[in-house]
């Protein structure tokens, strides 16, 4: 019977055991999400909300409203998410405190009561008669063995009083950590749930603006998606040529939609596949105001916004860096654009769009972080580059390459 609550009591630790370390897991994690959320806010304040100089068209506040909106709504989030997790870590310890006392309480009583019976037999002659008393050698070692025993288990009785009393006063330690830990991340959300309620006042101040006049600013929104998709379309087609160049070269049918790979460009693609997710940035600075994909306009949710790649919100004056080594594939500049720069990683092409000044040409080998160009600054002060990732002809999402993007 003993031996099996003592095997319960072992599960029952174990169990709490991982449980703890769960929570701490999921604590840490969270964390990690907190101060990405909080960077992310100074870089926005930084690149989209400091040049007050500047005069930006109403859809761009809107938009770089609705982003910083985004973001503090999800610092909110995480920070009440860390903050109920906390709530259930200190209900947790506070239990187990509470169950530790009892324990101790019930342990020094058995102590004490041991300690006691031991006194009243501890003289060396009441020990002895004890053993001479004994009816045969065989008993005498029996109860020689007994007092051998009856002396561990006072030793351990008095290790286990000292390790829960230690352990009660870590818990105690760590309950008002978390205590403090827990307030302070309280403040810290009615703070963040103030600031976000002054942006969400701008915002409808914003929106009731552009209300006035939707069917104007739609039709400006459509018209920036027309030319982002000329874009594309010739980022396509030097794609599209690119690849039936190196099947042409290799001997393969033209209308091939993958690149024919020489040894070379095989281990060029292997190590850009190896580093997935963990690639440098293309700028040094910047949080991307666009995601990859379609998406409706936050100024009217009926006109799509379709996206081959991300664009990334930087400072004035930002050089562009290559995310891997590879060779610029073309250098591109249509009428009414900005340049364009592909640069081919075997069977990948990563994409550099909206730039003022390019410092390579076709051809050109390049490597990891080195600068071809530099970002383009429009006339309200914004600085936006566009950037992609292809897998042969078709657009990946570039947050599934680049390090924490």
């Amino acid at each position: 019977m003993r031996n099996k609550l003592t095997y319960i009591l072992f599960i029952f630790l174990l169990l709490n055991s991982f449980t703890s370390e769960a929570q701490s897991d999921k604590q840490k994690e969270l964390e990690v999400k907190r101060v990405k959320f909080q960077n992310e806010l100074k870089q926005l304040n930084v690149l989209l909300f400091s040049n007050k100089k500047e005069e930006k068209s109403v859809v761009s506040l809107v938009e770089d409203l609705n982003y910083k909106v985004s973001v503090r709504r999800n610092l909110i989030k995480v920070t009440n998410d860390q903050a109920n997790l906390l709530t259930r870590e200190i209900n947790a310890n506070q239990n187990e405190i509470t169950s530790l006392r009892d324990q101790l309480t019930a342990l020094k009583k058995d102590y004490s009561e041991m300690i006691v019976k031991s006194y009243k037999n501890k003289s060396e002659q009441s020990r002895m008669m004890f053993l001479l008393s004994s009816d045969d050698f065989k008993q005498a070692y029996k109860r020689l063995q007994y007092i051998k025993q009856y002396t561990d288990y006072q030793k351990e009785q008095g290790d286990l009083i000292k390790g829960k009393t230690t352990k009660l006063q870590e818990l105690n330690t760590d309950l008002l950590r978390q205590k403090a830990d827990k307030d302070k991340l309280i403040v810290e959300n009615r703070a963040a749930k103030k600031e976000l309620e002054k942006e969400l006042k701008e915002q409808d101040k914003l929106m009731a603006s552009i209300r006035q006049n939707l069917s104007s600013y739609s039709s400006k929104i459509k018209k920036k998606q027309q030319e982002i998709d000329a874009i594309d379309r010739e980022i396509n087609r030097l794609i599209r040529e690119a690849i039936a160049a190196s099947n042409k070269e290799a001997g393969k049918s033209t209308s091939s939609k993958g690149f024919a790979l020489t040894p070379e460009a095989k281990l060029i693609a292997k190590n850009f596949v190896s580093n997935k997710g963990k690639l440098p940035w293309p700028v040094e600075k910047g949080v991307v105001k666009v995601r990859f994909g379609t998406q409706p306009s936050p100024i009217d949710p009926s006109v799509k916004i379709n996206s081959n790649g991300v664009r990334i919100a930087t400072e004035k004056n930002a050089k562009v860096r290559v995310v891997f080594e590879g060779e610029v594939l073309a250098v591109s500049g249509q009428k009414n654009s900005n340049p364009v720069v592909l640069i081919r990683h075997g069977n990948y092409i990563t994409v550099y769009r909206n730039l003022l000044k390019v410092y390579v040409r076709k051809g050109d080998k390049v490597s990891a972080k080195q600068e071809i160009g530099e970002v383009f600054t429009n006339n309200a002060g914004e600085t936006m580059l566009g950037f992609g990732v292809f897998k042969d002809s078709q657009p990946e999402n570039p947050a599934s390459w680049i390090y924490k993007m």
